[in-house]
Formats: structure tokens, C-alpha cells, sequence
């Protein structure tokens, strides 16, 4: 079952009178399932072609289909809804909220959702056990580690059940154990639930 496609998609960015063709006509389809990595050096393009599986950002050419729904036809309330509702996102710097603790971070998206307080303590405490952060429930982003952030990170990314998780460089600002640690449990994740991971990196562990 395909959960991503893109066809022909080009990506122009312009500054002034600059142009930079950051894509240069991408196809990609990404299955149900799937645990991939999109590898290049810096400046190759993954990142621009992760924004626009995340429905952060349009092709200036071509069209992206998430679910089957082509989102290049969508404004932007409805890409924003979509992202809620079909997509995790885990980024190379954490992108926690500080003032919030981990349990508060993963719980996020599930206010944003709108589920019953119930459900949401059920969701928290089993992705908590998942990510082995439980005695860490009441820290503050500062009082963890890159690791330990990183692993609410990937929580927070699961907590709506996504059909798909897009990470950017999410081992990049780790050190070599705790980043394998962190693929490790996302490896793990994939099998256990099913969910689709696409990764952009140039880091050869990954």
C-alpha cells in the first residue's frame, strides 16, 4: 500500500534575481512499511524533498500524494490538518518545547487533537515505556540528554499514529551510542507498529 508519491517534482528557490533548482524533476514512492533513508551530502536536496513529503513546503513543478490525496491542490488549512492527522516529524535539533516536560511534549499533538484525557495518559505512559523514558516523565528538556531528548522527540512524532514519521538528520547532533540507540528504537517501532519512517541523512550509521 503506497502512503507517499512524488512525480517529477522541481524545486526552485529565488533570491532576487538568483535562482537555485534545489530538485530537478524527483520521483519517489514510499510503501507502507517502509524504514528508508533518503543519503547525500549536504546541499544534495533531501531536506527540500522531506518538506515537501511533510507538506511543508510546495514543488514549483509537479505533484506530491499523500494517502492518495494530491496535496499540491490543497490550501494551506487543509496541508496543516493533513500534516495533524497523517504525519511525525523528529528534527536534528529535538525541537522540544522547553517549558514543557517530556511527558507535556509527547502529549502535545494529542491536545491538538483533541483526545479524551484518558486516552492521552494510556498514549503517553505506553510511549514513554516504548522509548524507556519513564523515570524521566517529569524532566524539562534541560535536565535530559541529546539522547534522552531525541527519544521524546520520536514519542512525540508516534503519538497521533501517523501513517508515516519524516526525520531529519536525527542523528546528527549525537554521539555514536546514543545514536544508535536512537536507531535502534526507531528500527524497533517500525516493526512493531508499522509505521513508515523516511529519514535525510548523510550519516553512514544511519
Amino acid at each position: 500500500m503506497e502512503v507517499a508519491r512524488v512525480e517529477n517534482a522541481v524545486k526552485i528557490y529565488k533570491v532576487g534575481e538568483t535562482e537555485t533548482r534545489a530538485l530537478r524533476g524527483i520521483d519517489l514512492q514510499i510503501e507502507k512499511g517502509e524504514f528508508s533513508a533518503l543519503v547525500g551530502p549536504s546541499g544534495s536536496g533531501k531536506t527540500t524533498l522531506l518538506q515537501l513529503l511533510g507538506c511543508l513546503d510546495q514543488p514549483t513543478e509537479g505533484k506530491v500524494f499523500i494517502n492518495g490525496e494530491d496535496v499540491t491542490r490543497m490550501n494551506r488549512n487543509q496541508r496543516a490538518d493533513l500534516r495533524k492527522n497523517n504525519l511525525g516529524f523528529i528534527f536534528q535539533f529535538f525541537a522540544l518545547i522547553p517549558t514543557l516536560t517530556a511527558w507535556e511534549n509527547i502529549e502535545l499533538p494529542l491536545l491538538l487533537k483533541e483526545t479524551p484525557i484518558a486516552e492521552r495518559r494510556e498514549k503517553v505512559n505506553h510511549l514513554l515505556k516504548a522509548v524507556d523514558l519513564v523515570d524521566h516523565a517529569n524532566h524539562h528538556p534541560d535536565q535530559m540528554s541529546g539522547g534522552q531528548q531525541q527519544r521524546v522527540a520520536i514519542a512525540r512524532a508516534l503519538a497521533t499514529n501517523p501513517s508515516m514519521v519524516l526525520a531529519d538528520e536525527p542523528t546528527a547532533n549525537l554521539d555514536t551510542d546514543n545514536g544508535q540507540q536512537v536507531m535502534e528504537i526507531m528500527a524497533n517501532l517500525n516493526k512493531e507498529t508499522g509505521v513508515t519512517f523516511v529519514f535525510a541523512t548523510h550519516d553512514p550509521r544511519v
